[in-house]
């Protein structure tokens, strides 16, 4: 299968592309740059010039294949404008969905657990919640699972708030550089809310096989561990970097924290028990406390800036 991939270059996105090309797939990536095409043709994958913002050189990279990942998206960070980030990606689905019309080709888009309602343990058929911290990429997944009437193989994958690994530099990078700025390692409250997480290979094989097999409308966890404490993952990055660590309360959390607050308060429990029984998806990769247990989050540059 010929698979136009969105955000191949990135955490996730590049990891997908590996996962597509040992398993027999052809690969054309969306590149917005020189270096991403040659990231992609180091990768072994084809290069299609584009961004986001040009739904031309969307439309043609998904009329031109056999089936799309959709995986960019603007990264979450204290300058991101996450409406803005948002309507870019469902107008961006939209345009691949026209696309893809009537083909009966697979889409797979990802989207979050965060859209769901906090507090309690999400499934893979429980509806979004507007009042979800993620609630602003509700439109998107509506938009995605719209095509499966229009003859679209489309499934939505779900994503846990903590996707994990070597290069990873989403919130457990920006949680270590608030410890190394504030030389505390903290956590909210009683730290007992829970992030779900997988790692990033397990979930590049679960793009894969909705890809090859996810029928159309079919909603999709990619959670390998249902929640794991806020203040166990504390605990463990004070211990590596031989810092305190201690709860932060009341107003003190929005300044302590900063643009995670959102985040590191959010109690996002996830199951992926229907997911693994359609697809037959087992997690097989380290967990995040064992992964969080590698030099390699401490080694990164770039940790303490992701937080700054």
């Amino acid at each position: 299968m010929r698979v136009f991939v969105t955000g191949g270059t990135g955490f996730i996105g590049s990891a997908v592309v590996r996962e597509l090309l040992g398993s027999g797939h052809e690969v054309v990536g969306l590149a917005r740059s020189v270096e991403a095409a040659a990231a992609l043709a180091a990768a072994g994958a084809d290069a299609h010039r584009g961004d986001l913002d040009d739904l031309a050189s969307l439309r043609n990279g998904a009329a031109a294949s056999d089936g799309v990942i959709h995986t960019a998206f603007n990264n979450i960070g204290e300058t991101t404008d996450f409406a803005a980030s948002t309507r870019i990606d469902r107008e961006a689905i939209e345009a691949i969905g026209e696309a893809l019309a009537g083909s009966g080709r697979p889409f797979v888009i990802t989207s979050g657990t965060g859209l769901l309602e906090p507090g309690k343990l999400a499934t893979e058929d429980a509806a979004p919640d507007p009042a979800s911290p993620g609630a602003l990429r509700i439109p998107s997944e509506a938009t995605a699972l719209s095509f499966a009437d229009w003859g679209v193989r489309v499934s939505v994958l779900r994503l846990p708030p903590s996707v994990h690994g070597a290069g990873d530099h989403g919130f457990v990078p920006a949680l270590i550089g608030i410890a190394r700025a504030t030389s505390v390692s903290g956590y909210p409250g009683d730290g007992a809310n829970r992030w779900a997480t997988v790692h990033r290979l397990d979930a590049a094989r679960l793009f894969r096989l909705a890809l090859e097999s996810a029928p159309a409308g079919a909603r999709l966890h990619g959670v390998a561990e249902k929640g794991v404490p806020v203040r166990v993952i504390a605990e463990l990055i004070g211990q590596r970097l031989k810092l305190p660590v201690a709860s932060v309360a009341g107003e003190e959390v929005t300044s302590h924290f900063g643009w995670l607050t959102p985040f590191i308060t959010l109690d996002a429990p996830a199951s992926s028990s229907a997911t693994q029984h359609l697809l037959g998806w087992q997690p097989e990769q380290p967990g995040l406390i064992e992964d969080l247990e590698q030099d390699h989050y401490y080694a990164q540059p770039d940790a303490a800036a992701a937080a700054a």
